[in-house]
Parts: C-alpha cells; structure tokens; sequence
C-alpha cells in the first residue's frame, strides 16, 4: 500500500541519517553528528504510524486533575471529559479526591469540602459517568501533604494558611529541624506520620471514600516525607509526636542529631522510613479487609533507592514486595525518550518486584505530541504493564486525536464507544491478568508467524520447528489458565512459559545478529507475562482464597 511504501521510505531514510551520524562521530565532527542524528529522528518522527491500531490489553491511565474538575462545574460537563477520555481508550482514572486535606465531595470525616466544588458531588458524579462508560474510576488522595500555599491563592485564604485539618489540629504538623511549617520550594505543609491521631484521620477517609463510593481503586500520593537535603541541613520529620516516641526509643531529641553522627542519624533515618511502611501495610490491610476488589496504588518517585531513602523516606520496593500495593506508579517524567528510559528501565527490571504491576507515567507538560507517543510506545516495549498519563488538562485535540485512532474504540470494524451500562471487552491487567497473558502471547505469536511469513525471521530450520512446537504447548496453557484460573493451571503455565524463555535466546541466536532490539523487546514482553501470572497468583488466586 501506499502507506506501507512511505514507511519503508522513511526507514531507508533514518538508516541513511543514522551511518552518516556515525560517520560524523568517527570524523569527530560532533556538530555535524548533531544535525544528522535530528535530521533522522524527525524522518521516524514524521512518519509514526499513528493511522493504526497499536495497543494490546494494557493499562492505559490517566490523572484527572482538580483544576479541570473544578472547571467542569456539573456532571454534565464533566461527562464531555469522560466522553473523551473514553472514545480515546483510557481504561483506567485517577480522579484527585483529596487535595491538600479538601476532599472533592462533602466529606463526614474532613472538616471541610473544597470551597470551589460546593454545591455537588464530583465524586459520585465521576464514579457513575466512569462506569457507564466501561472504565475504572481509583480515587487520587494526598496522604501527608495537608497543605499547599499556591492553593491558598485560587482560595483567597492567606499564605501561611496551614489547610482546614492543621488549622483544626494544630498538633498534628511536621516541622524542619528550624520549626518551620512550609516548604520554601514546594509551598506545601505535611502531617507528622508518626502521630497515631493523624493516622486514625487518614484511615478514616480512606475508609469513607472506599465504602460511600463505588471507586475501583484508591490511590496514595505524597505518601513520603517532604523533599530533603541534609548536606545543607534541610530535614523533616520533627513533628511532636516524632520527636517524642524517638526519645523514648533512643533516648535523644532527634532535633540535636547531626547528619554527621553516623549510626544515630541513621537510626533517626530509619525511623521516619518505618512511619511510611508501616502507614502504607495498615491501610492497605484494612482497606481490603472492607473491599476486597479494591486496587490499592501508589504514586511513588524513581529516585534510586539508597537516595530516596534519605530524601523522602519512601521505601516502595517493600511496599510491593510485601503485596501491600497492587500496582505501583513511579513518576518517571522526561522530556525525551531517552530520559524516560533511564528511569524507567532500572525500576521495570527489578526481578524483587516481580509480583507487583509497575505502571511508569509521563508528564504531557510541555512535552510535543510525537515525543508522548514515543514515550508510550518505548513503555510497551519494556516489561510494563502500561502507563500513566499527568495529566487532563494538559490533554491536546492533537493527541486526543492521535489516541482515539491508536488506542481508541471507536474505529471502524471494531467495539465502538461502550454504551452506559456496557463495559470496555478489553481485559485490563489488574483485573484479569491471566486473560491479559494469553492475549498478550496471542499478539506476540501473531507478530512472529507475519514476520515468519515475509522472511524477516532468520532462525535454523531445526529451531523453527522446536520453537514452534513450544510456543503452541505455552499458548494452550496460558489459554487454560485464563479460562479456569487455579493453582494446578497457574504451575503449568509458569513451567511451560520458563521452559519457552531458557530456550529462546538459542532460538533467536541469529536474529539477535541481525535486530538485537528487536529481540530484546520480545525478551520483555515475555518477562511481561511472566509478571502477570504472578501478580494474578498473589491478587487472583492466593488473595481469593484467604477471601473465601
């Protein structure tokens, strides 16, 4: 086809950018290397098949924003943005509930609704539209940051106005080591995690939000401390609860420890981190104890770890390890495909967190089209289980466009927009993840046997037959599970799927020559499944038995 010639065209092209861009390296003319390697990216660029259907089952989630809520007014306005969002195939929102302690609804436990939401229930109104429209409605909370200045001017409220909870709990703050209350870069006021009545607090509206509404899931943000330097003696943590129960532990103020004293300040480290931890396995249990079809995330920072853990107290690797968090969302905002990769890459290939589902999520904030559609596209090639859009109202007609024909379910021949009442056919990963694993080898053979088909596969004739004998054996096993999801099914497809990956490298020996990439792609998104069927065996399977 015509299509099908340009693209050809343009690859020819971009290999013909890219020796010269070599060559231009090897001359050690860098500005020239420069022009040749954008000259080619803008040619792949130009030419992205964005014409085409190019998802599988994933998740495809996005951050509805409490500017554009507040904006909407009504539910009728915010249907147009559930409409959109919809017919450009999101399946999954993260609709901002809780903002600097003002819940979006008229809340029994806060002591106050958001002042510019008064007068109706977005909360409902989101639940309700979210359904008819066959996507999952998870309701986006802060947990300890209680108070944000910039807020304060959309309220006409003064600039130290520490947040209708601080105000009523004076108590309950987390101070720096100077006493002060806001933090001169992020303008924002946290709560100390170490005080029981703020936790009871949190609990409680996590509690409300989970059982008055029908939300699909919950999500815990600025679930960490405060930003810190402590080079430059910018920490927090000293609330008064804090400091008390670290005296009766260790016997000293923490407010007197010095980041130079070794293994006290440590200890003083060591105990914020456990105020998160424990915070984060609490409410986790006692949520699903209520809910048990409840997704719990978490939007957490892709720092490395041993760094994090010094400036944020945020040890989500555990979270995850002990199953606290289904599905974790490491902000991994870049400004190019490359800065995303290095983010995300290091998180994604974790083998400890192989029982969680990792959603990295990119930033549309000054971020041009094609480069969120790259980005999107180097997460499915990386051993994801989708990704995470921030936010609404950086949302484009462009890329709204662009989705609803990649993504989306209105295209001609296929499901068009569900109907209210009806849902999305397409599974979603934290919900069916065994379905999702079929479908997903399903798309990974359908690839294989077209790139078979055209001569675009070099293997030995022996391999081809062997390969193909076993591929088939872990189709029927994946299709197995999915159907009649149980322990004997799940042993036989996770045998049948780590006999396929032992062999494949030796399958594909002389195709890695030949598309290293392209081999280490399909490496993957079989490492893709592989977390699916454990994910499923924890949430599916051995959660739905401690359930029955």
């Amino acid at each position: 086809t015509n299509n099908q010639q340009l693209t050809a065209r343009a690859i020819t092209e971009a290999k013909t950018g890219l020796q010269n861009f070599l060559n231009a390296v090897a001359q050690e003319n860098y500005t020239l290397a420069r022009q040749e390697w954008h000259h080619a990216r803008r040619i792949l660029w130009d030419n992205y098949p964005i014409d085409r259907k190019l998802a599988q089952p994933e998740i495809r989630a996005i951050w509805l924003d409490r500017g554009t809520i507040v904006q909407a007014k009504s539910e009728q306005d915010l249907a147009k943005i559930f409409d959109k969002l919809a017919v450009a195939g999101f399946n999954t929102v993260f609709f901002e509930t809780v903002n600097a302690s003002y819940p979006i609804y008229p809340s029994q436990v806060a002591p106050e609704q958001n002042p510019l939401t008064r007068g109706w229930d977005p909360l409902k109104a989101a639940v309700k539209l979210a359904h008819e429209r066959g996507m999952e409605l998870h309701a986006w909370v802060w947990i300890f940051a209680a108070a944000n200045q910039r807020h304060n001017a959309l309220l006409n409220q003064p600039a130290d106005y520490p947040g209708p909870v601080l105000a009523a709990h004076p108590d309950w703050v987390m101070l720096d080591r100077q006493g002060r209350l806001f933090d001169a870069n992020t303008k924002k006021a946290f709560l100390d995690p170490a005080n029981l009545e703020v936790r009871r607090y949190l609990t409680a509206l996590l509690e409300e939000i989970a059982n008055s509404y029908q939300v699909d899931g919950i999500q815990l943000d600025y679930i960490r401390y405060p930003f810190q330097d402590p080079k430059v003696n910018q920490i927090y943590g000293y609330g008064i609860a804090a400091r008390q129960q670290f005296q009766e532990l260790m016997g000293v103020d923490p407010v007197t420890i010095e980041p130079s004293n070794g293994e006290l300040w440590q200890k003083w480290t060591e105990f914020r981190i456990r105020q998160i931890d424990s915070f984060v396995a609490s409410v986790s249990a006692r949520l699903r104890s209520q809910r048990p079809d409840l997704i719990v995330s978490a939007a957490v920072f892709a720092l490395p770890r041993s760094d994090r853990l010094q400036k944020l107290q945020q040890n989500w690797e555990d979270w995850a390890v002990r199953g606290d968090i289904d599905l974790m969302v490491p902000m991994t905002y870049a400004l190019d495909t490359e800065g995303l990769q290095n983010l995300a890459q290091p998180v994604l290939t974790q083998p400890t967190l192989s029982s969680a589902l990792i959603l990295p999520a990119i930033r549309l904030l000054n971020l041009p089209d094609i480069v969120a559609v790259d980005q999107i596209q180097l997460l499915r090639d990386l051993p994801a289980g989708g990704y995470a859009l921030f936010a609404v109202e950086n949302l484009n007609q462009n890329l709204q466009n662009i989705f609803t024909r990649t993504q989306g379910t209105n295209r001609a021949g296929e499901n068009s927009t569900p109907l209210p009442g009806s849902s999305l056919s397409e599974p979603i990963p934290y919900r069916q993840p065994f379905q999702v694993a079929a479908a997903r080898f399903t798309a990974l053979q359908r690839e294989w046997s077209f790139l078979l088909t055209n001569n675009q596969i070099s293997i030995h004739r022996d391999s081809l037959a062997e390969w193909g004998t076993q591929a088939d054996a872990l189709l029927i096993s994946l299709n197995q599970l999915a159907t009649d999801p149980s322990m004997k099914n799940l042993s036989s497809a996770k045998t049948a799927l780590s006999s396929f990956r032992s062999q494949f490298q030796k399958w594909m020996q002389q195709q890695v020559v030949r598309q290293p990439y392209q081999v280490q792609v399909w490496n993957y998104r079989l490492a893709t499944i592989e977390r699916l069927l454990s994910y499923g065996e924890r949430t599916v399977l051995k959660r739905g038995m401690r359930d029955e």
